[in-house]
């Protein structure tokens, strides 16, 4: 991935989601082996490119999508064909938040649209970049209706083998692209079953 800075006040969301994912006792009383709650996304409000403000984490049903990116960016050209073809599929179940960091001589808005991205464009928005921490582009978040942060792409970066790492990044990019979409197609999936379950089950209590 293509590295473009380090910090953040969120230094333990990456922390938070491997502990989510590790079966042992938590502090609040959750019994041994059953998994503790993921980490609650930050909260904070960024206007898009049309001056709308949105408030993050949305709370709306299904999954919000932020993708930290930047037009330079060869991973994020590669992973953004993926994530359209997921909003033409999932409808208005799922939405994607671009987020367009570290891009001072990039024209993000020519970008989208000239790829036909239906993406919300949320401009010069290092300072959210700084709140979650992104070590790198592109940067994938999927958030639940509840706020919580239930993928984190970073999670899935493992250390490449000699000959891939020689590779150029388009190169590297075109390989793991569709690697990376298949894993966060089956998060979406995920959430989606589980919010509809809760759906069925409130039904059933009323």
């Amino acid at each position: 991935m293509t590295i473009v800075g380090m910090g953040g006040r969120l230094a333990g969301v990456t922390l938070g989601l491997m502990l989510w994912l590790a079966p042992a006792a938590a502090a609040d009383g959750t019994a041994p082996g059953a998994l503790p709650a993921p980490p609650q996304a930050p909260t904070f409000t960024l206007a898009d490119d049309h001056g709308v403000v949105h408030r993050f984490p949305s709370g709306e049903a299904g999954v919000d999508i932020y993708l930290f990116w930047a037009t330079w960016c060869p991973y994020c050209k590669a992973l953004m064909p993926h994530l359209q073809s997921m909003l033409d599929e999932y409808g208005g179940q799922v939405r994607v938040y671009a987020f367009d960091i570290r891009d001072d001589d990039g024209e993000p808005r020519t970008v989208l649209d000239e790829q036909g991205y239906d993406f919300v464009l949320l401009p010069k928005a290092d300072a959210a970049a700084e709140i979650y921490g992104v070590l790198a582009t592109p940067g994938i978040y999927l958030i639940d209706q509840s706020g919580r942060i239930r993928f984190n792409l970073y999670d899935l970066i493992t250390g490449d083998d000699t000959a891939f790492e020689k590779l150029s990044h388009t190169r590297k990019a075109a390989r793991r692209a569709p690697w990376w979409a298949a894993e966060i197609r089956r998060a979406v999936d995920r959430i989606l079953a589980a919010e509809a379950g809760g759906a069925s089950l409130a039904g059933a209590g009323q």
